[in-house]
């Protein structure tokens, strides 16, 4: 009895697979036999089958056999979007661009556009910026120039202005990132397209997390929430997910940020999208990471990092193994620490490779493997620390690794006990590693804005900014050698500096220094690059927020025979407007810069007969209102 229902059961399989597929061989039949020649008519035949892949494939083979060109067309890119969506990118490219041919040969300039957009989108999800910004800016072009544009290609617009923002998001450039988020999301409002609205309210929301608005970043990120719940968009509902969680963990809430990224972490799983798990994975292992929930942290890092590994996600191996190098660094297993730190930097610098933007590709590849040296020299010494301090108990400062640019030179001063050969060597230790870094956020806008000018194509600026970053940069390394330099050699370098800053600012910083007639300041020594830090101030927390022509003012004069005096002034918003808009956008950075100049300083007086002063003055009107800040520097002449 069993044996005859389950022979039932099997020609029931039969019959009805038989004629699932004589259903489907009949509509590729119908549409090649009546060659439609509407897309839209095509995909609403085919729209429940538009990700079977094998039924994608016969129809793409019957159409070349019949000289259909629009049901071949309409097979590539459906597998294009089959292929990108299994994170199979160099398979999606390939049929993309198949399409791209079609619709080139056939004329099909809205479809075109589109495919042009896909491609980009695919490019840009390898992290390979030149391509994806030349197909998104090749899309924009063409989509601009048709007259009495239609909803596609309106929406094309839309859509390649928001993929540019992207990449802008990638190349740090977040301002101009914004702008094209805000082009992009006066189309789709104008088109009410609430999947379109969803997209740019997360991307705007991500451009405001880099920028450090955390209030403004969270709006955002649950306006396209809310759009993504009106659509039932399970991607989206992803994506919003991880980014809020994101948002939470750099607000330091994460229990909250943990909850989050957990709810939407059995959506991404049944989603066969493996960039979208991969980022999920990454998030709540980082939550759990700052938990100190270590194990169950440890376990999701190495999730995110397997699947970004087997389908080659660029960013997300990149994160997954700096997060992996932070966990075996809070365990103090200093040699895994280091091993994933080293794998995070060498594939850094394989997407930079990728990119090939010319010679500042070549600058960024040098700086980078300077940058992983000098780290990989740090972890060594910090774990040799470890193992000289374990009789003494003592914390040991874990210094922070970084994508991109890392190479500060700052000094610093401990207590010494003269007399222990143990004590020694741990000093000599901390002094090297401290020698090896270097402000991460002026290297990272620094390069960055080469590479936008390059990708501008405008050579001119991107080779005197590269000429003058050049210059800078020798200047750093030339000056961490050194105990002391001449105080007219750092008012020279300080220049250089606020050029560099100025370029980014439009040239509105005017910048002056006047001097002592009865100074010689190629006799006055002070520590290398101790201005930096308080000319760094006065433009970001100062000048940056300021609508009025900005200044900078260094004023140096000699108030006796034993001192001098260093004045540095600018017409900023003031020290008042500066922290209520940092407590606004919830940054709660500590000025690091300041605090390791300030022991420089007191290492460089100890042996001077008199010790320095640094004192900030508050300038204001007879109203009491803001004209800006004043950092008076006193330093002993002998």
């Amino acid at each position: 009895m069993k044996t005859k229902i389950f022979t039932f059961f099997l020609f029931f399989l039969s019959v009805f697979s038989f004629s699932q597929k004589k259903e489907v061989n009949l509509q590729i039949e119908y549409l090649i036999e009546n060659k439609i020649p509407s897309l839209d008519i095509i995909d609403s035949i085919l729209f429940e089958k538009r990700k079977d892949k094998p039924l994608l494939e016969l129809l793409v083979k019957k159409s070349k056999e019949n000289s259909y060109f629009q049901g071949e067309l309409y097979g590539y890119n459906s597998l294009g979007r089959h292929f990108r969506d299994l994170s199979l990118f160099d398979k999606s490219i390939d049929k993309y661009k198949k399409a791209l041919v079609i619709s080139r040969k056939t004329k099909d300039t809205i479809s075109e556009v589109k495919i042009l957009n896909a491609i980009g989108s695919v490019y840009r999800r390898q992290d390979d910026i030149r391509n994806a910004l030349n197909y998104h800016q090749e899309a924009l072009e063409k989509a601009i120039n048709i007259k009495n544009p239609k909803i596609d290609i309106k929406q094309s617009i839309s859509n390649a202005q928001n993929s540019i923002g992207n990449i802008y998001l990638s190349l740090k450039q977040y301002k101009l990132a914004l702008n094209e988020f805000k082009k992009s999301i006066v189309i789709q409002i104008s088109l009410n397209h609430q999947l379109g609205l969803a997209i740019n309210y997360k991307n705007i929301g991500n451009a405001y997390e880099e920028l450090g608005n955390i209030d403004a970043a969270l709006k955002n990120y649950h306006l396209s929430l809310n759009y993504n719940n009106q659509i039932n968009s399970k991607i989206g509902k992803i994506i919003c997910g991880y980014s809020i969680a994101n948002v939470l963990i750099k607000d330091k809430k994460y229990t909250q940020a943990l909850t989050t990224v957990d709810t939407v972490l059995q959506l991404a799983i049944k989603e066969k999208d493996k960039y979208y798990l991969s980022n999920t994975y990454n998030t709540l292992g980082l939550a759990q990471l700052n938990l100190n929930k270590l194990q169950a942290a440890k376990e999701n890092l190495e999730t995110a990092l397997n699947i970004a590994t087997k389908f080659n996600i660029h960013t997300i191996i990149v994160k997954a193994n700096e997060n992996l190098s932070f966990l075996y660094a809070k365990k103090e297993n200093y040699q895994k620490a280091y091993f994933y730190f080293k794998k995070a930097k060498d594939e850094d610098a394989k997407t930079l490779n990728e990119r090939n933007l010319a010679y500042v590709n070549e600058l960024i590849t040098k700086y980078d493997k300077q940058r992983s040296e000098n780290q990989i020299k740090d972890l060594a010494k910090k774990n040799q620390i470890a193992q000289l301090q374990i009789t003494k108990n003592r914390t040991l400062w874990i210094i922070a690794f970084s994508v991109f640019m890392l190479i500060a030179v700052v000094v610093f001063s401990i207590d010494k006990q003269k007399g222990l050969k143990n004590e020694k060597k741990v000093l000599s230790l901390k002094q090297d590693a401290l020698r090896s870094q270097m402000n991460p956020h002026f290297m990272f806008n620094a390069l960055n804005s080469i590479k936008l000018y390059i990708i501008k194509n405008n050579q001119k600026k991107a080779t005197s900014y590269l000429n003058k970053f050049s210059k800078f940069m020798r200047k750093i390394l030339e000056a961490s050698d050194l105990q002391e330099t001449s105080l007219k050699e750092e008012i020279e370098t300080m220049k250089l500096y606020l050029s560099l800053e100025n370029i980014r600012f439009s040239n509105e910083i005017s910048f002056n220094v006047k001097t002592d007639s009865s100074l010689n300041l190629e006799t006055i020594k002070i520590p290398p690059l101790v201005l930096q830090p308080f000319l760094e101030n006065s433009i970001w927390h100062g000048l940056s927020s300021s609508k009025k022509r900005k200044k900078i003012t260094i004023f140096i004069q000699k108030i006796s025979s034993e001192y001098v005096l260093i004045n540095i002034e600018d017409n900023g918003i003031g020290r008042k407007a500066s922290t209520k808009i940092k407590a606004k956008k919830h940054i709660n950075r500590k000025s690091i810069g300041i605090n390791l100049t300030k022991d420089r300083l007191t290492n460089f007086v100890k042996n001077k007969k008199n010790n320095y002063s640094v004192f900030y003055k508050d300038l204001e009107d007879k109203n009491r209102n803001s004209l800006g800040t004043k950092v008076i520097i006193k330093l002993p002449l002998s």
